[in-house]
């Protein structure tokens, strides 16, 4: 396997992959809120909901990973002709996949609806239906992966047992994979493995491994051994095992199993985890680079998600910084495009943490700058800084300005400890960011007024507060040019 160091290159070479995902798509949705009652009618607690959200789950979470690793996704998928088929639709687009799903009128979309308060889960309501595609159905989603896979060069089936991924269409669309040249991973479900025969890939975790076996897997020779067995019934390339606290092992059908350590230094929430590795080898293998390799990466980047609230994503950038050995609350992993800071926001609020946001060109940071963030950050858990581009600076202020370019002045505010994001915009307002990350708290210089401050009416209408921070008499950032240009 390379040395760590020399992975770092291979994750640019993830933009060229090309990837197609097949599998059963689900709306992860959120409520957060706070308790403080139980209820008169029953011996539970009473959630007052504050905020809700929504992300892909399912199959869907494995196209998240592939579009925040870098790599072009194709999806095909089955909802119902409901509410939540319609926003797994709009989601899909929202991560710049052109894929519609495929709606079967008789089937209601997969949603999880989790209530939190606190950070913690008070509740979880599922509701889907799980049969068997219907024949006509069935054959639209076969066709539809066939020709889904003809720009790809790695098809993954993410199978969560909702029906999609019936026997009949894995082993069709497997076949139709394989006769074309294409590399097909498989992240399983259920016991028998038979039904996935001649997949490239298969990346059970330890306890599917153990049932699909049926053998002990207590230790790295009994993995590998339940590994090879698999690999010798069903025809499988390889298997790739996940093993939570202990890592993960790769078994080839040829050659030497390898076992990598775990990568997570803290582990908060496992969900998605499996979503993440095979999203990452799928990335991976689908840019050339080689299967131990690939896995090295997808460990990495599942050593990312796992320390994270909630189904998350693992971004290019996330894992260059692991691999440098940086920690993803260093500067250096502070500054974010916008999607990474939704994601991280979104991880934020499931851990129970306030979001506060405040926004400017931040040019020559002087102490009314680090007054107001320090103010910002006492009214909230997390605080997300806005930061004007250049281009924006440019339209908005005198000529000259700025005097730091945005990487500068984004490195300068990402060292700080009271800033925990910070991600540049390049509209003349941060409105359209304050609507997509939905700050509890919005904080602007006591030299606005309410009416004045952008976004102030989004977030007062969702129940949030905006802020005038007190200002430090005498520092401004065109007063201090002024008196270096005398």
């Amino acid at each position: 396997m390379t040395d760590r160091a020399q992975l770092v290159p291979l994750i640019g070479a993830l933009a060229k992959a090309r990837v197609l995902c097949v599998g059963d798509v689900m709306l992860d949705h959120f409520n957060y809120g706070s308790v403080d009652r139980i209820s008169p009618e029953a011996p539970i607690p009473v959630l007052k909901v504050e905020r809700e959200d929504a992300m892909l789950g399912g199959a869907g979470n494995v196209v998240r990973n592939l579009r925040s690793l870098g790599a072009q996704a194709r999806f095909v998928t089955v909802v119902g002709n409901d509410g939540a088929g319609k926003a797994i639709a709009g989601q899909i687009r929202g991560h710049g996949v052109a894929d519609k799903p495929i709606v079967d009128d008789g089937r209601r979309t997969s949603t999880k609806t989790r209530y939190l308060a606190g950070g913690q889960q008070v509740l979880r309501a599922d509701r889907e239906t799980d049969h068997h595609l219907p024949p006509k159905v069935e054959k639209s989603l076969i066709r539809a992966a066939a020709s889904a896979m003809r720009g790809c060069k790695v098809v993954v089936l993410s199978d969560y047992g909702k029906g999609v991924l019936t026997g009949k269409a894995a082993a069709e669309i497997i076949k139709i994979a394989r006769k074309a040249k294409k590399i097909v991973i498989v992240d399983p479900k259920g016991v028998d493995f038979g039904r996935y025969r001649g997949a490239g890939l298969i990346t059970p975790n330890l306890r599917e491994l153990a049932e699909a076996a049926g053998k002990a897997v207590e230790t790295d020779h009994d993995v590998t051994a339940a590994a090879k067995y698999l690999i010798r019934k069903h025809k499988f390339g390889a298997v790739l095992v996940t093993r939570s606290a202990d890592g993960m092992t790769v078994v080839p059908a040829k050659g030497w199993a390898v076992h990598l350590a775990a990568e997570a230094q803290e582990v908060f929430d496992v969900s998605g985890a499996g979503d993440t590795v095979a999203a990452a080898v799928a990335a991976a293998l689908g840019a050339g680079i080689q299967l131990a390799d690939a896995a090295a990466l997808a460990n990495v980047a599942a050593g990312i998600v796992v320390g994270k609230v909630g189904t998350a994503a693992a971004y290019a950038a996330d894992v260059v910084a692991r691999l440098h050995h940086q920690d993803l609350s260093s500067a250096e992993a502070k500054v974010l495009s916008a999607q990474q800071v939704k994601d991280r926001v979104d991880a934020w609020r499931r851990a129970g943490h306030r979001i506060g946001f405040t926004n400017g060109c931040f040019d020559l940071l002087h102490p009314g700058h680090v007054s107001l963030l320090r103010q910002a950050k006492r009214a909230c858990g997390r605080l997300v800084v806005g930061l004007n581009s250049d281009a924006s600076v440019v339209s908005l202020k005198s000529d000259g300005r700025p005097v730091q370019s945005e990487a500068a002045r984004a490195t300068v505010l990402a060292s700080l400890a009271t800033v925990d994001a910070v991600v540049i915009f390049a509209e003349k307002t941060p409105l359209k960011l304050i609507k997509a990350l939905k700050p509890d708290v919005l904080v602007k210089g006591a030299d606005y007024d309410l009416e004045g401050v952008v976004g102030a009416d989004v977030v007062k209408r969702r129940g949030g507060k905006v802020l005038l921070a007190k200002l430090e008499p005498g520092f401004s950032t065109s007063a201090t040019i002024a008196r270096m240009t005398k």
